[in-house]
This record gives structure tokens, sequence and C-alpha cells, in this order.
């Protein structure tokens, strides 16, 4: 048996026993082996020799043409010959000077027969290679133009930037024109003024500025890098300008050189700095960009913003170490130096606006823990904001803490409104869709309120902690009737009216609400286990109530009868709350009895019990 495999061999199977197949053994020798295994040399088609004639048989030529020459520059010249030299300009070299109808000019980048200077002794630009800088500098001149001095390169250069040149270039020489008209200055008949026996020069900058500004507005409308190209252009003219002075001094601000000039540069800063922390350009073009900025000669009153683009890159060593939370100090020490988070604040606003739009709110307020500006005032209102960006970032019991730091806490200059807007936020665990830089802005109503994600409602005993603390620290929140009513709603009614304790514990509960209370002094508040556990919805109903009944006995209740109707369903705390009153009660109730009378409206009933004061009826209908 015989059988052939892929690998090229041959396996024979024989039987010694096999009398008829003896031949055939003897004839392979193989007298004691029943397995050969004979290799097969394989034979490639491509190794077999075909005869010539074959050959000549298959290849048959039918057509032929000269290879076409492509667009190439001189030293290319598959034509010509050509020697490279460094910096000849005299004259051709050798045959230097020879084209074809395809060479182009390395210098002008154009067809050779178009290049006026082909040839021209003092330039010859027939000699021009790449492998020459001194021909490489002469070449980026020409094709850079005005461009050359942001430090650009050719492979960054595009049809945006170069409309940008040229627009550049239309207004230096048109702003040239305007200056000089200033300069010159206008009579007063000129000026359209007739003043009698009056003789001087008027030297009115309005036109330039309303010129640059004109330029400035149509940089707003290109591209972004040709846009930043523009304006520094713009800002590397005008900042040159000075002030004539005249025998007339005009009132309109911008009539004054030195006044306008500020203006108009704060305008180029900002812009530029917006699309630097924006991402709007490449590091390297931001890069290029502050590099011409800080080169530019700045005059005596414009040299404190000589510095003004000098913006961190986002991924700075110390502000990425800041935002990732490795460096809480806003410090770092590098080789003996000290590198400190310091940006002006028109900086810490753009990438405060950044930061909310991607949604990196615990690298927001890690940035804004530590950060230092020129502007403590704006400062302080972005570091308010920082228990807003905990609630959207999910940790709620972290936002309250935020709130009260022992060193200048936020809390101290809550209003009314915004301590509301955060024991809602608390409570629903909910907050609204906004982008602010200031605390003011989170008064916003019309605002979107959207579940945050993977935040969970505060239980209903921080929510008292929070308002008792705040309370305490701010005024404003302690004698707003209307916080009163919102904290009382609350405790007042979590499933319903509450059934009332033993007359007991009533009785002890005056005297654990009123040490609570006493030590109060803005820190954590520490509600007694033992005062919770059985009855812990009554418990801090009586918590409020008590620190409530400190609210009147500071200062008379205005409006007192929003906030007396939260006790309806639980009249046993609102007589608690007389009994807790004292000699006060009789004057509250003279108060609520008047704004009672003063107050329109349908009657809502309310009894208030009053077993202390004498002439008193025992009940009062209230509105």
């Amino acid at each position: 048996m015989c059988t052939t495999g892929d690998c090229g061999e041959i396996i024979i199977l024989s039987d010694d026993d096999d009398e008829d197949d003896d031949d055939d053994i003897q004839a392979i020798s193989c007298s004691e082996s029943s397995v050969v295994i004979v290799e097969v040399e394989d034979v490639k088609k491509n190794d077999i020799v075909l005869p010539q004639s074959a050959l000549d048989e298959d290849l048959v030529v039918t057509f032929s043409r000269r290879a076409e020459v492509l667009p190439h520059a001189r030293y290319d010249c598959p034509i010509h010959p050509y020697t490279a030299t460094d910096c000849e300009v005299e004259a051709p070299v050798a045959s230097n000077q020879l084209f074809c109808d395809q060479c182009f000019c390395y210098i002008c980048d154009k067809l050779a027969s178009s290049c006026a200077v082909w040839s021209q002794s003092g330039r010859c630009h027939c000699n021009s290679h790449k492998k020459s800088d001194f021909w490489n500098n002469i070449r980026n001149d020409i094709l850079l133009g005005g461009l050359k001095h942001f430090n650009l390169i050719l492979s960054e250069i595009d049809t945006h930037l170069r409309q940008a040149e040229n627009m550049l270039q239309s207004f230096r020489q048109d702003l040239c024109a305007l200056f000089s008209s200033f300069v010159k200055g206008k009579t007063l008949q000129e000026y359209g003024l007739n003043l009698l026996n009056q003789q001087g020069l008027i030297h009115d900058y309005t036109p330039v500025y309303e010129f640059v500004s004109s330029f400035l507005t149509k940089a707003d409308k290109q591209n972004t890098r040709a846009a930043a190209i523009m304006r520094l252009g713009a800002a590397e003219e005008f900042i040159r300008h000075f002030q004539v002075s005249g025998n007339f001094i005009l009132t309109s601000p911008m009539a004054n050189a030195a006044q306008a000039k500020v203006v108009l540069l704060q305008r180029v800063i900002a812009s530029v700095q917006r699309q630097i922390v924006m991402f709007e350009f490449t590091p390297e073009f931001s890069s290029k960009m502050q590099e011409f900025y800080k080169k530019l000669y700045f005059p005596a009153d414009l040299k404190s913003m000589k510095n003004s683009l000098c913006v961190r890159p986002w991924d700075d060593v110390l502000l990425m170490s800041v935002l990732k939370g490795q460096n809480v100090s806003g410090i770092r020490k590098d080789k003996g130096k000290k590198d400190v988070l310091f940006e002006q604040i028109s900086v810490v606003l753009l990438r405060t606006e950044l930061l909310q739009q991607q949604r990196r709110y615990r690298e927001l307020y890690r940035y804004l823990r530590v950060i230092q500006s020129d502007d403590s005032k704006l400062l302080q209102q972005l570091q308010d904001l920082i228990p807003f960006f905990k609630c959207l970032d999910g940790d709620l019991m972290s936002a309250v803490h935020s709130l009260f730091p022992s060193v200048n806490a936020p809390a101290t200059r809550l209003t009314p409104f915004l301590f509301l807007f955060y024991l809602r936020i608390f409570e629903t665990a909910t907050a609204p869709k906004l982008m602010v830089n200031q605390p003011a802005q989170l008064c916003c109503s019309d605002a979107t309120w959207e579940p945050i994600k993977d935040a969970v409602p505060l239980k209903r005993v921080e929510l008292v902690k929070f308002a008792l603390r705040a309370q305490r620290l701010c005024s404003a929140v302690f004698f707003d009737s209307q916080c009163w009513a919102h904290l009382l709603t609350i405790v007042n009614s979590p499933s319903g009216s509450l059934s009332a304790p033993n007359p007991q514990f009533l009785h002890e509960a005056r005297v654990v609400v009123n040490s609570l209370l006493r030590d109060l002094d803005g820190s954590n508040i520490q509600i007694p286990r033992f005062f919770q556990e059985v009855y812990p919805d009554q418990s801090l109903l009586l918590v409020v109530t008590g620190a409530l009944c400190w609210r009147i006995l500071n200062a008379p209740l205005s409006p007192a009868l929003p906030v007396l109707n939260t006790f309806k369903e639980n009249m046993w705390a609102l007589e608690w709350l007389w009994d807790s009153l004292g000699l006060r009660l009789k004057t509250f109730l003279q108060e609520i009895t008047q704004e009672m009378e003063n107050t329109k409206g349908s009657p809502v009933a309310i009894n208030l019990f009053s077993s202390q004061m004498k002439g008193l009826s025992h009940s009062h209908l209230l509105s």
C-alpha cells in the first residue's frame, strides 16, 4: 500500500509474511523493516527553463514614448546639470541659469521662467536649493511674508492665514495714514467748531480707535488661528501710538490715545486668552502666539499688560497635579524654586467655564480651592461656589462640610434664597442646569432642575444640622421667616401628623434642646442619640421648634402666620413652643393678632394654646 502526503513524502507499508511481494520488497532493499519513507523532491514550475524561442514569442513591443517630466525644482532637473553652492548670489554658477519648461524657482515657488530675478546679479535665484540654510531663510522670508514674525513654518500656513496676512498689510497702511492725520491734528474750523479768537489744533484719536475696533470685529469672524494673527498683528501696530498734546482737551474717552490703547489691548488680550484656554489652538501654536506677544514693545503706559498672555497650558505639571488631587496646596518646589499656582482672574473665569462645560466638577473645585489670583473679590465669589460644584459632583455631604470651613466659611455669606437653594438640593438630590461664576447666578428661577448623578438625598437629621449651623453663622438666614417656614415644613410632616410624646419626654426635651442650642457655635452639631431613640421624628421637630423659640425671643417674627401654619398637624409641638416662650408669649400673641387683622385671604384655623398667659383665650383664629 502506498500513500502520498502534502509534505512530499511517500510511505510504503509492506508485509514480510506475504510471499507475493517478496520480489518487490527485495527491490527496495527492505529485508526487515515493514515501513519505508521515500522523500520526493519538489520541482517548481518557475524553475523550468523555457527555450529562448518561447520567450521571444511572449514579448512583443507595440508602442513607446519618452517619459513625462513633472514639475520640479531647478536643482532636481533631469535635463540640465546643477551645481550646488551655499550663498552665491552675484552670478549664476556653471549652467544653473538654464532651465526646462517644468523647472520651478525654489525661492519664489513658481516657474523659473516667471522669476524676475532668476539670474539677476545680487539675487540669482537660479543658485538656490533646499540643502542650504542661506537659501532656506530667503525662501521662508518670501513665502511667509509678515507671518514669519509669528515664528510660523510653511507647513502651518493655510489659506486662512494667507488671508489674515493680506488683511493685516492693508490694515497697516490705512492705520498709518489715520495715525498721521491724528498727529497732524485739525484746526477748529476743520473740526467743525467756530470759536472766535481761538487758535490751536485738536488731536482726536477717536477715528483711529474706531478703525482698529472695526478691524478687530472682522477678526472675530475669521478662522480661529487667522483671528489670533489679526488681533496680535493689530496690537503690534497700535500699541506704538502716543498721545499728542494740544490746546484743547476732548471729553470723549476714546479721543485720548493712551486711554483708547488700553481698551483696545484689553479686547485683544481677552479674545486671545479665551482661544488659548478653550483649546482653540494646538499647544505649539498657542506657545508661538504667547512668544510673539512677549516680544512686542510695550510703552510705559502699557507695561502692566506685558505678561497678560502668560497662560499656563492645561498640561502644566503644577496645574495637572492640582486637578488630579495630587497637590492640595497649589505650591510646587522644583530644584529649589517655588512655583505657586497664580493666574489672572480672567484666566480663572475661563477655566471655570470650560470645566463646567465638560462637567469636570471635581477637578473644578480642586482648582478653585487652591488657586491664587489678582482679584480677591471675584475669586472669593468663585470659591463660594465650591459647595455647589460638589453637589453637582454627587457628594452632598461633602458639599455641606465645604459650607462650614473653620476659616472664611461661605455660609456666612448666604442669603435666604441661597439657603433655600441648598436646602432643596440636599433634600431632593436635584440641581438646576446652570453655568455660573458667582453665587448670585444661582438665583435663576427659570433653570431646569435635574437629578444629580449618583447623589442620594440627605437624611432629615442632616438637613436639620445644616439649617441650624447656617442660621447661627448667617443672621440674614436666622431672621428670615421663609427660611423657618421651609425648615419646619420638613420636620413637621415627614409622613403626616406625628403622635405626641409622653409629658415626661416633652419636659426633658426642653433641657436637652436648650443645652444643644446654647452650645451651638456654627461647628458640627451632635444631637444626643438617646434623645432620638424613642421619638426620632418628634425629637427633630422639637429641636427646630426650640430654635424657633430662640428666634422669637431675639426679635419679632414677621410674617409669623406662615411659620405657625406649619404646626397645623402637630398641635402638641405648638403648645410646647408656647410653654417655652415664657413672658414673651403675651406680646407674641399680640403681634400675631395684629398680623392676622392686616392679612387678607382665607382664614386658616390654628389653635394657639397658652396655659401661662391670663386673659388670653385658649384658641385663636389665624389667617
